[in-house]
């Protein structure tokens, strides 16, 4: 008995002394969380009152350093809690057992019926301007071979989810649409012309800002036109279908800028960057949509070791915008028209504003932008995206997002508003809130020229020395997550559908659940997308709630007595806007008396159903 007594103290002792520990710990935890977020409110209101950059890394450090500590207090109290379950016993440990966390994971979200409704009418519009170009589809395997998208993205190689099969093989998920493309291609043997589509998800491990539609996984939408074929027509017919898409959707007004890889890279050799630097001082030189002149060059010279002067040079060339009378001014400039990758990139661009001029309502929608640059490595030509006014940060708006309609041919835009920029430290633990009132859409579409890709693949697989087939390309990739960003509010503003019912079958009385599939069948058929309460007898007014629910604009209502004299009863719902939300209209109308073998023909007379595809409700 003195025995089992001596052993139990050390028992009793150890699990007194964590659960002290602990408590202590969770009330430091308690005291840090509240500080963290008085430093956070502070933070904001200092973002908000455009404050002294210096102030604001020096608020941010001290944020960070609350984190680390919170951090490191977790993970004690975990340890504590892992040492304490040790010695208690399964009651005390099923009592500490986590309850699981139900959340998606960071930089992924579910979209809801409504909101997939609306998803789907984008989806739908660029399908099928994708097809009325004479595109065909193709899909490709959502993960990849990590060789097969190794060294094609440049400094965005760091974005890329790895992932490991259980046999060990090196995989990865795509991260855009192009690179699968070409893998594709070249594994044809590079004999494939035409034009392709593919819509699907992709995947970047990168800094998500959900509220603008910028995420790890999101959906893009591409079209390729691949093959050898006249000087700048695909590249034409690229930018023409982009602006149809954009005009078809409700996007308000945008723009889309152009430049080219040959330009680029020839102002860069003229002004003496290194051939080893072009690429990254190119994607220095991409951030003048969202930074100041003078953060670009300190970036070029402090972070790429660029010199000065040179870095000097470079910005009398890409400071510059405007739109085809721009090419005059590069063409008179005989230093830069002395560099052959220069002149080359002039020559396809004249010879595309001519082009495009034969496209209705899309020259007017183009500008020639000198700083535009794409940070892929993989672009050899022509490169675009496409903006609108959310797409820069705020106070970026009127330099860089939409072409004022004053701007003038070769000058120079108005320089941004400075804003304070978030240090290029490593992240925190816990990583640092993101505020998203800082943040723009971004462009909504990009793409470019590779002509170069398929040969990349083809020639690797020949084996060393040996050079492959190759195959020019040209594409765009549409954000449709950044598109339903812009597009949902607006959708929800006008009183859009949720969902596609157009007709609900109900029965007065007695359940008449044979006689109502049998309409329910009947309207399938014809092309009328129908529902009906899956109850056998239910009662009128729980089946006009459920017709109510779905935004169901047509009640038809059997009766037995009408069914014997080949009648049905159509109520035709209305919803209005009640203190900004959709709401029915209330209605004494008893309904129309309606011929059932002429029921099909009368719905799709009316105008709701001729209507249909507006995606309207009110």
């Amino acid at each position: 008995m003195l025995l089992r007594c001596v052993l139990r103290i050390p028992y009793r002792s150890t699990t007194t002394r964590l659960v002290k520990n602990a408590l202590r710990k969770m009330s430091t935890a308690d005291t840090l969380s509240a500080e963290i977020a008085k430093q956070t409110a502070v933070l904001n209101e200092l973002r908000l009152q455009n404050t002294d950059p210096a102030r604001l890394d020096a608020t941010k450090r001290e944020l960070g350093e609350l984190k680390r500590r919170l951090a490191v207090i977790i993970r004690a109290n975990d340890s504590s809690a892992n040492g304490a379950a040790v010695v208690s016993s399964d009651k005390d440990e099923a009592k500490k057992r986590e309850r699981l966390l139900l959340k998606t994971a960071k930089g992924t979200r579910d979209y809801g019926p409504a909101e997939m409704y609306c998803r789907e009418h984008i989806e739908r519009i660029v399908k099928d301007v994708f097809t009325t170009y004479g595109g065909s589809c193709l899909d490709t395997p959502v993960f990849e071979r990590k060789d097969i998208l190794a060294g094609k993205y440049g400094e965005d190689q760091k974005l890329i989810f790895d992932l490991m099969d259980q046999g060990g093989e090196q995989l990865a998920l795509r991260y855009d649409h192009t690179v699968p493309l070409a893998r594709y291609i070249a594994m044809s043997g590079a004999t494939i012309q035409g034009k392709i589509w593919q819509v699907g998800k992709v995947y970047r491990r990168d800094s998500p800002v959900m509220s603008k539609g910028r995420m790890r996984e999101f959906m893009q939408a591409d079209l390729d036109i691949v093959g050898v074929w006249d000087p700048m027509i695909p590249d034409a017919e690229i930018v023409s279908l982009l602006c149809t898409i954009l005009s078809k959707l409700d996007v308000g007004e945008f723009t889309i800028k152009i430049n080219h890889r040959k330009i680029l890279d020839g102002i860069f050799e003229v002004c003496g960057v290194p051939s080893d630097k072009i690429r990254t001082i190119s994607s220095a030189v991409d951030k003048l949509d969202k930074l100041p002149w003078s953060d670009v060059k300190k970036e070029m010279t402090e972070e790429k070791g660029l010199s000065p002067d040179v870095a000097d040079k470079i910005g009398e060339y890409v400071k510059h915008k405007g739109g085809p009378a721009l090419l005059g001014q590069l063409k008179a400039d005989e230093i830069l028209m002395s560099n052959p990758s220069a002149k080359q990139g002039v020559q396809d661009m004249e010879l595309l504003f001519t082009l495009l001029k034969a496209y209705n309502n899309v020259i007017d929608r183009i500008l020639f932008d000198m700083s535009l640059a794409r940070g892929l490595d993989y672009y050899t030509g022509i490169i675009y995206e496409a903006i609108v006014e959310a797409s820069a940060p705020p106070g970026f708006s009127s330099a860089n997002a939409v072409l004022p309609p004053s701007a003038t041919d070769g000058a120079p835009m108005p320089a941004p508003v400075k804003k304070s920029k978030k240090p290029k430290a490593k992240p925190l633990e816990g990583e640092e809130e993101i505020d998203e009132s800082q943040v723009g859409v971004g462009s909504i579409a990009a793409g470019g020229r590779y002509d170069n890709l398929v040969s990349l693949f083809t020639s690797a697989a020949a084996g060393e020395g040996k050079k492959g087939a190759s195959l020019p390309c040209i594409g765009v990739s549409i954000g449709l997550d950044r598109i339903f960003a812009i597009i949902w509010p607006k959708w929800v503003e006008k009183g859009m559908r949720s969902k596609e019912t157009m007709v609900y079958v109900m029965a007065a009385g007695d359940g008449l659940l044979e006689q109502r599939i049998q309409l329910v069948q009947e309207l399938r058929e014809a092309g009328i997308k129908t529902d009906f309460l899956a109850k056998k007898k239910p009662k009128l007014p729980a089946q006009f709630a459920a017709a109510e629910k779905d935004e169901v604009p047509f009640d038809i209502i059997l009766g037995a007595d009408e069914l014997k004299e080949g009648l049905v009863t159509v109520k035709e719902q209305r919803w209005e806007f009640v203190d900004g939300k959709k709401a029915k209209v209330q209605s004494t109308d008893q309904g129309t008396k309606v011929m059932r073998e002429e029921l099909v023909s009368w719905l799709k007379s009316t105008p709701t159903y001729l209507s249909w595809s507006s995606g309207r409700l009110i």
